[in-house]
């Protein structure tokens, strides 16, 4: 199936820059002493199969870029599904020509290539090699490889960002509800020093990105398009917040259509470079639940937010923690922490209502306490049988909850004294 204005070869509608470029490069592939060969072969290997090919991942750990864009290009696919994208594509252009293209592009963004062999690599998406789903006839499902390279925008290192972050998604048609608890959770761990992942849509998404920049913290926005396309339009004026103050990545090369696919292929992107993930909200059907499938398969933190049972936005949440025992519900920045922080070093402190003075009391003075009436007053003798202490016990403790403010003495015996009244307020 195609998104509309998609033509059946997977190229954008006419006139579109991503068609107009391959059918058209502007420039010739440079030689090897201009461009780091290695680097322009995996940009091409990006654009001539879709990124997550496990049969592309697996050419280049054996006979390295270079090596597989080489035997692709003679017709050397092991797949026939494969040769089959290959041959379309490089009926359209040059897979070498326009990388270098890309490259160029991404200069004149302001963005980057980041591969493997650069220090700001986030290694683990490395975790991806054992991503295994249940079979499934779709190929987002199945082709699920680590990235062969990425695209960046932004002024702080990768790696170093990615170190300690936590993705947030959720549905696009998001609730109110959804909205506040979205931007709670990313405000309060982006004040904590956490980096806030999410996939920039509208919803939940720009709920979590807000959130963070709000706070004054990092915020990095993973695309399923080209850092210059950056998908929904309507949400421009927050990516490039998001480009001048955190990061924008994407494995598509510049100029790359927002195909409905791809944002299904970018999910799993999300689910390995972070910590863990956060499901705020979401329909029975969701992309934001299969980013959670991805993190569940490799083995990151899972987490959900409940939601009103009566709310079909929460109904893919609630069936993913009755389906996964892995996935923990959550419902604030602190229980998050719990589950990705430090081992011993961001335990959340257990929710308790506030403090009493009867969370003071022994059992006695307990006893001594419920035998008094709720009404009136009750003699020493009385309370002691009542309670089952001695009298003298119970004179005792009667003292010491007069002393706490709990009952007054009233002739010859004692009565609860009556509740402290609220200030009053103008």
């Amino acid at each position: 199936m195609t998104a509309r204005g998609e033509t059946s070869a997977g190229f954008g509608p006419a006139g579109n820059p991503e068609q107009a470029w391959m059918r058209h490069p502007t420039s010739s592939p440079p030689a090897a002493t201009a461009l780091d060969a290695d680097r322009l072969a995996r940009v091409a290997l990006t654009w001539i199969a879709e990124p997550g090919n496990r049969s592309v991942f697996r050419l280049v750990e054996q006979h390295g870029a270079v090596g597989a864009l080489t035997l692709l290009r003679e017709g050397g696919a092991p797949e026939e599904a494969l040769r089959q994208t290959v041959t379309a594509r490089l009926s359209a252009a040059d897979p070498l020509a326009v990388a270098a293209e890309a490259m160029e592009r991404a200069n004149r963004l302001g963005a980057r290539l980041v591969t493997p062999a650069d220090d700001e690599w986030p290694l683990p998406v490395a975790d991806l090699h054992r991503l295994v789903l249940a079979s499934s006839p779709r190929r987002v499902d199945r082709e699920t490889a680590p990235p062969l390279c990425l695209w960046v925008r932004g002024g702080h290192s990768l790696a170093e960002t990615l170190d300690r972050s936590v993705a947030l998604v959720g549905a696009r048609a998001a609730t109110g509800y959804g909205i506040h608890v979205g931007t709670e959770l990313a405000y309060g761990l982006a004040e904590r020093g956490w980096t806030i992942v999410s996939g920039g849509a509208f919803g939940i998404d720009a709920a979590a990105h807000r959130g963070a920049l709000t706070a004054g913290g990092l915020t990095v926005s993973v695309l399923a398009c080209g850092l210059d396309r950056p998908y929904p339009m309507g949400n421009a004026a927050l990516f490039e917040r998001i480009a001048d103050t955190g990061l924008l990545v994407s494995e598509w090369i510049p100029g790359a259509d927002p195909l409905r696919p791809r944002f299904l292929i970018r999910n799993r992107v999300i689910a390995a470079a972070t910590r863990g993930s956060v499901l705020v909200e979401a329909a029975a059907r969701s992309g934001a639940t299969q980013t959670m499938h991805r993190a569940l398969a490799i083995a990151r933190p899972a987490m959900v937010v409940p939601g009103p049972v009566t709310s079909t936005m929460s109904v893919g949440a609630h069936e993913l923690l009755r389906q996964y025992p892995d996935a923990r519900l959550v419902t604030s920045p602190a229980q998050v922490l719990e589950e990705v922080g430090r081992i011993g070093g961001d335990l959340a402190p257990l929710v308790r209502g506030p403090a009493q003075v009867r969370d003071q009391l022994d059992d006695e003075s307990t006893m001594v306490l419920e035998a008094l009436p709720r009404r009136g007053v009750r003699g020493v003798d009385d309370i002691a049988a009542r309670s089952g202490v001695m009298a003298r016990t119970a004179l005792r403790k009667l003292a010491l909850l007069e002393e706490l403010g709990l009952v007054s003495r009233r002739g010859d015996g004692y009565a609860l004294s009556p509740p402290p009244r609220e200030p009053l307020t103008s």
